[in-house]
């Protein structure tokens, strides 16, 4: 945790089963946070960098090469932070990095009907309702950071979308004024 202290501005993880809504609660925490934050869409990232091992065809999905990931974010997230990543795990990112962690959790019902209206393959749809329903994600993320900076919320709804945003606005608030704080001692 030490190493946080020497940056300027939070890291955030974004994260959830496919079809919760990271990268909506992403853009939108980006247009209302009170610093300025970068929105790195993981999954973009692996394709634009090609940072994978070639696409899997039977699951409609690049396989990525974590160690890969890590060593192109590396050098954004020492430069002082500022970052969101919105990415469907967790766990690769180092637990340096990490200030806040955000699990967005949506029943199950809803997570079908959102994957089903991407086009995703029944059996890609199956396995991410089944880690929906395990808690699969929020798992991952409690076993990888302290429990106090992993966050479950709700998203299944614009209203949660809204309050979900002006939570985290008022976390990164009250992050500016520990720095502040910290500094001053």
């Amino acid at each position: 945790m030490q190493e946080n202290a020497s940056r300027s501005l939070p890291v955030i993880v974004i994260t959830g089963t496919p079809g919760t809504g990271k990268t909506t609660h992403a853009q939108l925490l980006v247009q209302q946070s009170p610093i300025p934050l970068q929105h790195i869409n993981v999954n973009e990232l692996v394709k634009e960098k090609m940072l994978h091992d070639g696409f899997d065809e039977e699951w409609q999905t690049y396989v990525v090469d974590e160690d890969k990931v890590v060593d192109e974010l590396e050098p954004l997230v020492s430069a002082g932070g500022g970052q969101i990543l919105d990415w469907h795990t967790c766990d690769a990112f180092p637990e340096r990095w990490i200030d806040l962690v955000v699990v967005l959790q949506c029943n199950h019902t809803q997570l079908w009907d959102r994957l089903e209206a991407r086009g995703y393959p029944l059996k890609k749809i199956q396995e991410n309702n089944e880690a929906e329903i395990m808690n699969v994600v929020l798992e991952e993320a409690r076993e990888a950071y302290a429990e106090e900076i992993v966050v479950p919320l709700q998203s299944e709804s614009t209203e949660d979308l809204e309050s979900n945003v002006s939570r985290i606005v008022q976390w990164i608030e009250a992050w500016q004024k520990n720095q502040v704080l910290d500094s001053g001692s």
